[in-house]
């Protein structure tokens, strides 16, 4: 178990895959099609990684995708923080029990954190609008050209 107070660590997901674990208890892969009994550890990163793991691994899924934000003393296995190149990752050896989990955020294509849903709401309801305002900016500009022409 890793001890209190460690520094929070996050892996990208499927949400089929963190769907299953809501059923199971348990997260068991390791990485993009491939599972902790292939790999022996699940990788994870540092905030700051997560951008450049999306961009190695992810950005070409084909699904959705979550990031799990993972509280180490909440673990009920080992994380060992290990070099990878010339950086280091933490690896988790062993399932990640679900209440490790603090919390579960979607990702957007381009693997940055979905906004919330009202956000999301609101983007489409300004756009609906701005064709409105372009639809009836265009039937003015064309009732007034045909008055023009017509008187």
């Amino acid at each position: 178990m890793t001890p209190p107070g460690a520094r929070r660590i996050f892996h990208i997901a499927t949400r089929a895959d963190w769907e299953a674990t809501l059923e199971s208890g348990t997260y068991t892969t390791s990485t993009a099609g491939r599972t902790l009994a292939d790999e022996g550890f699940i990788h994870a990163s540092r905030r700051e990684q997560v951008a450049g793991v999306f961009d190695r691994y992810y950005a070409h899924a084909g699904e959705p995708l979550v990031l799990l934000t993972i509280d180490p003393s909440r673990l009920d296995s080992e994380v060992r923080v290990e070099s990878v190149g010339d950086d280091t990752y933490p690896h988790v050896y062993g399932p990640i029990n679900r209440t490790a989990v603090v919390e579960v955020v979607p990702l957007d294509r381009h693997g940055r954190p979905e906004e919330f849903a009202w956000v999301l709401f609101l983007r489409d309801v300004a756009k609906r609008m701005g064709v409105a305002v372009l639809a009836m900016v265009l039937i003015v500009v064309v009732v007034l050209v045909a008055g023009k022409l017509g008187g």
